[in-house]
């Protein structure tokens, strides 16, 4: 299954930009980034049968364990690309949210859009860590 980061922002050459690109190597998983502008741009046009999953303050919190469980059980269904989106500083609306097939937030804090893309990508090497058996996650 095919790992796709959308987000809105540019992260340029930053610690952010290090930070996610030190975790993004490791994944072993297909995976794309693509950057929007804060503003208008459009979204690339999912695939046939994936999954959207938006980091919204009003999302889920998941454990590292349910979040690679929920990557797995889609993989074993045949969901072929899940989508990740970031929004900008307004994050979305109340359509866009209804839009997709899971809400996740990192904690009750609002964290700036850089640093989110940081954490998911950090979470997604986790996830596909804990899926191949590496012993990164250190549960409990």
């Amino acid at each position: 299954m095919r790992l796709h980061i959308i987000a809105r922002g540019k992260i340029g050459r930053s610690p952010e930009a290090e930070l996610v690109q030190r975790y993004v190597k490791r994944i072993q998983w297909p995976l794309a980034i693509t950057e929007l502008p804060d503003r208008g741009g459009t979204l690339p046009p999912p695939a046939p049968g994936s999954r959207t999953v938006m980091l919204d303050e009003t999302g889920k919190h998941l454990g590292s364990m349910e979040f690679a469980q929920t990557l797995d059980r889609w993989r074993e269904d045949g969901v072929r690309e899940t989508r990740f989106l970031i929004g900008a500083a307004d994050g979305f609306d109340t359509a866009e949210r209804a839009g997709a097939d899971l809400l996740i937030a990192f904690g009750r804090a609002t964290w700036p859009h850089l640093l989110a893309r940081a954490m998911l990508a950090e979470q997604l090497y986790r996830a596909t860590s804990i899926l191949a058996g590496h012993p990164y996650h250190r549960e409990g």
